[in-house]
């Protein structure tokens, strides 16, 4: 697929993909943590509100990703303007995202609102359904700022500079716990909402961590900000920037929205099978889902470092960057597979003093070593086709993959068979091998295009 590398150029380009990548990493993980944080601590109200706060996650969650997805196209728009050297772009690209970003949401937080009516259509038990309903009205509050965050987090991402999102990220998940706690459990004349009071907690959080963003952009004296900002001459709606950002975006928004709703509405098809079921589905997708933060922080440092080759139009250092990333796909697949196999027992202890569902997890863990490595390939091969703006084909593979094959075969193996949970894991192994191979397929069709582009 690539050409080969040299230990030098694999070096020198792994050290710059760490310097973006561990930045990005300790904000994924934070950000990851915010929903891990509210499975521990629902849990710990009982099996009931865990399992009530993984399906209003399973619901919410698709779309926060969607919508952040079609925003983050900001990020290789940016990154191939400096590519290009055409840095005085960059405040015009991120103003045109902000206003793309303040429509979706509002659109956002109005669905989310409007998902409760939809939970029994979905098979959801009633008595999960008001604890839903409520974390669903709580955390859509937070939708218009998780959306301003997605553009702002894109534009210092792009311009190398991801140390800001990462401190603030950090802040917003230190300031999770408490908020937590004071609406779970009705502190300081709150009321007591049980696992419910999670959403709310969520909402104040992404609104914090947008504002402490914004105000930091605004007023940093760091170069790259200084010579982008934004905030001033701030321009009125462009329908052909926003075009550009939709055209590449809402592919992005997607794809992500198939593989994240594949993953997200597993609480949902288990949910027929009582609450321990469903909790221990939680569990074992909370653990997986912390680790699927280390590849998609490399396909994010992908993105970037591709989108800057691919504004310069140099195949070589494009492909170098390629097969960089792709060997760090599979060493971190590796060791993530023998982390899980190792750690399993205290793993699902650290969500749970039930044995049922602790015992389920780790059951379900096992599936979850499987597609490791199908799962860190696929999301590397799209961030390096998202730094080739290269988003509509994958979004086809993604909805084959996971709607038409893995989404019906989970409930199939789940609802209509004695396999239980398992069957709906053995599906989403199913989707991600088949989407490894026919992203990997557009990939080579993609380095043979641009040769002949740029010979």
């Amino acid at each position: 697929m690539a050409l080969p590398i040299s230990f030098t150029d694999f070096k020198s380009y792994s050290l710059r993909l760490g310097v973006l990548a561990l930045p990005i990493l300790v904000t994924q993980f934070c950000q990851a943590a915010l929903g891990v944080v509210d499975a521990i601590m629902a849990g710990q109200v009982s099996a009931l509100d865990l399992a009530a706060v993984a399906v209003g996650s399973g619901i919410w969650l698709p779309l926060f990703l969607l919508a952040t997805g079609i925003l983050i196209a900001t990020t290789p728009l940016i990154g191939e303007a400096i590519g290009q050297n055409n840095q005085h772009q960059v405040p015009h690209i991120t103003q045109q995202s902000l206003w793309t970003a303040a429509v979706i949401g509002i659109i956002g937080f109005i669905i989310v609102n409007l998902m409760p009516n939809v939970l029994a259509l979905m098979g959801v038990p009633e008595n999960i359904q008001p604890i839903a309903a409520q974390y669903l009205h709580g955390v859509s509050f937070g939708f218009p700022a998780m959306a301003v965050y997605a553009v702002l987090r894109s534009y210092c991402e792009a311009l190398g500079r991801p140390e800001p999102v990462t401190v603030i990220s950090i802040i917003g998940l230190l300031a999770d716990i408490p908020l937590n706690y004071i609406f779970i459990h009705g502190l300081y004349g709150m009321p007591e909402m049980g696992g419910a009071g999670c959403g709310v907690a969520t909402a104040i959080v992404l609104w914090i961590t947008v504002l402490l963003l914004a105000a930091y952009t605004a007023f940093t004296k760091r170069q790259q900000f200084a010579k982008t900002r934004f905030f001033q001459n701030f321009a009125a709606p462009n329908r052909v920037q926003i075009t550009k950002l939709l055209k590449l975006g809402i592919p992005i928004g997607i794809s992500i929205f198939f593989e994240a709703s594949l993953f997200s509405l597993g609480a949902i098809i288990i949910s027929p099978l009582g609450e321990i079921a469903t909790a221990s589905h939680q569990v074992a997708l909370s653990v997986t889902g912390q680790l699927f933060m280390i590849p998609i922080s490399v396909a994010m440092a992908l993105t970037i470092m591709v989108s800057n080759r691919f504004g310069e139009k140099n195949l070589l250092a494009l492909r170098h960057v390629q097969t960089t990333g792709l060997i760090w796909t599979i060493l971190i697949a590796v060791t993530c597979m023998l982390g899980i196999w190792l750690f399993r027992p205290y793993l699902a202890a650290a969500f749970t003093d039930n044995p049922q569902v602790r015992a389920q997890a780790m059951h379900l863990l096992i599936f979850a070593l499987a597609y490791q490595l199908f799962d860190g390939w696929q999301v590397n091969i799209a961030g390096i086709l998202r730094g080739m703006q290269d988003t509509t084909v994958p979004m086809w593979v993604t909805l084959f993959c996971y709607w038409i094959v893995a989404l019906p075969l989970g409930i199939y193996l789940v609802r209509y068979t004695n396999i239980g949970a398992q069957g709906f894991w053995m599906a989403l192994i199913t989707g991600l091998f088949l989407s490894s191979i026919l992203l990997t397929l557009r990939l080579r069709h993609q380095q043979k295009r641009l040769q002949s582009q740029w010979a």
